[in-house]
């Protein structure tokens, strides 16, 4: 009887022995897994130095920074400066025209590596795209036909309106409430590309054209006389290359790559061959 009682005392204290142990491996176990490091390397620019090539998404109609020239060659501002980034990494650079409206789709499906087209930088953007560091300052401005009788914002009331679709002139148009809606959705007009949007104003079609004012500028320098842009405005903004969010090494090059080509004079010598003046941030 004693030795049943021992018995069955020493086999309780050892099966208290092997819970414990159990016990203690599964926590070293966890530990060390806990340990182990998540790695999710970020390889975007080695990609596209490995590959030799970068594809940048723009608008082919939006002078002086991307639009084609008589000679149907696609030439401007943002072309010149992606090409001087080309060198600097030793790639080829290919310009690839889309739908403006389907450019983050165009991104994040990989047809493209970088929106670069004067680029607004908004906060809906910002949690689609990761952007550069801002290196041009615009605004949103309203031109019409200089014998127009719309001098204010709130003249555009019942008005025609022509702009880009899905761009920022639109954002900013819808973003101040009381213009808005005083236009009336009806009345507002939405054009693939600016130029059209500008050939409509010229025929009548439309009273007004919200735009670029880096854009505007370039377009009626030519024909000052025959439109006139408004001293009322939209958003003040800034333009910068956009990426997929996942691609955080490829931006941060391009950073510095845009910070090398400001500090050498060669971005200052891009912009006064478009602009007549360095107005790079």
């Amino acid at each position: 009887m004693r030795k049943s009682v021992f018995l069955l005392i020493a086999l309780a204290v050892l099966m208290v022995f092997v819970s414990a142990c159990t016990s203690d491996n599964k926590n070293v176990a966890r530990k060390s897994d806990d340990a182990i490091p998540q790695v999710s390397e970020d390889t975007s620019f080695e990609d596209i130095k490995a590959k030799g090539k970068i594809v940048i998404g723009l608008d082919d109609s939006f002078p002086p920074l991307g639009f084609r020239s008589e000679e149907n060659e696609i030439v401007g501002f943002d072309i010149d400066m992606a090409k001087e980034v080309g060198k600097l990494w030793g790639i080829e650079v290919e310009f690839k025209p889309i739908v403006w409206d389907n450019k983050v789709l165009e991104l994040n499906s990989k047809s493209i590596d970088l929106i670069w087209n004067g680029f607004t930088v908004t906060p809906e953007r910002e949690e689609q795209v990761l952007f550069t560091k801002p290196y041009l300052e615009n605004k949103q401005i309203i031109v019409v036909k200089s014998d127009s009788d719309i001098k204010a914002k709130a003249d555009l009331a019942g008005k025609v309106v022509g702009l880009q679709g899905g761009s920022s002139a639109e954002d900013a148009l819808k973003k101040d409430e009381a213009t808005y809606e005083s236009i009336g959705e009806g009345n507002i007009n939405r054009y693939e590309d600016n130029l059209i949007a500008m050939m409509d104003l010229e025929v009548g079609r439309v009273d007004a054209v919200v735009m670029d004012e880096v854009v505007c500028r370039y377009q009626i320098r030519k024909n000052p006389d025959k439109y006139r842009i408004l001293d009322d405005h939209f958003a003040e903004e800034v333009y910068a290359v956009g990426g997929r969010l996942q691609d955080k090494a490829l931006i941060a090059e391009l950073d510095i790559a845009l910070q090398q080509l400001k500090d050498n004079g060669t971005s200052a010598e891009v912009s006064k061959k478009w602009f007549e003046a360095d107005i790079v941030k």
